[in-house]
């Protein structure tokens, strides 16, 4: 009995860590939905920009963590089989979309590179027609400290002063977005990898946890239906 207390009660905090950090991301979603949604680089995605991206995780965590914590603290049959259920199709969600991302890698990179184009040349048709205002380009290039998609050339005769290095404007940085965006990621598919087994053995732990207070509860009578 006090081991099944202390998984209660654990299912609970992590439940509750987690719907802390579902809603810090669904802020940010919130904050990026008010200032930029970074729509215009990719124009063929702009229903799956960054900001509404971190909006439907947000909720997602929020709502399946919060249904965990509930269902532990309750002790409620109902919502124990249902956060089981939710953790199971999201990962196996996450499993499909991790196979495919590895399957399609080369054809989704292209994609990814013709349509930075078209946003690029949107941006281009705006310089050419006098508009000023900063846009979703000048924030990555500054952010990432890089420029174009694979160097400055894209931006032809409109180079932007986003791509100028601080404290020399003659010079801009040598690496593309795109390029600098693949090189990052080719470094860091091992720990790509770790992450996403780490957050399935979580997700596993969770199934696990949930199952096993919803049998105790089962056997015992106790808590609601």
């Amino acid at each position: 009995m006090s081991c099944l207390k202390c998984l209660k009660y654990t299912m609970c905090l992590v439940n509750f860590i987690f719907f802390i950090c579902g809603t810090a991301v669904f802020g940010i979603g919130i904050y990026l939905m008010t200032s930029s949604r970074y729509s215009s680089i990719l124009p063929s995605l702009q229903a799956m920009n960054i900001a509404n991206t971190l909006f439907i995780i947000g909720i997602i965590i929020t709502c399946v963590s919060f249904l965990g914590f509930l269902g532990a603290l309750k002790e409620n049959r109902c919502l124990l089989i249902s956060f089981f259920v939710l953790l199971f199709i999201l990962m196996l969600a996450e499993l499909a979309t991790a196979c495919i991302l590895l399957m399609y890698e080369t054809k989704i990179g292209e994609f990814i590179d013709q349509d930075l184009k078209t946003g690029l040349n949107n941006s281009i048709d705006k310089k050419t027609k006098n508009i000023t205002d900063a846009d979703d380009w000048d924030t990555v290039q500054i952010t990432f400290q890089c420029c174009g998609i694979t160097n400055s050339s894209d931006w032809l005769k409109y180079v932007p002063k986003s791509c100028s290095i601080p404290g020399n404007e003659t010079y801009y940085w040598s690496q593309g977005c795109f390029s600098k965006l693949k090189t990052t990621l080719d470094n860091n598919l091992l720990n790509a990898g770790i992450a996403v087994i780490v957050v399935c053995i979580i997700e596993v732990l969770g199934m696990c946890f949930s199952m096993t207070l919803f049998c105790h509860i089962s056997r015992s009578g106790l808590g609601y239906k």
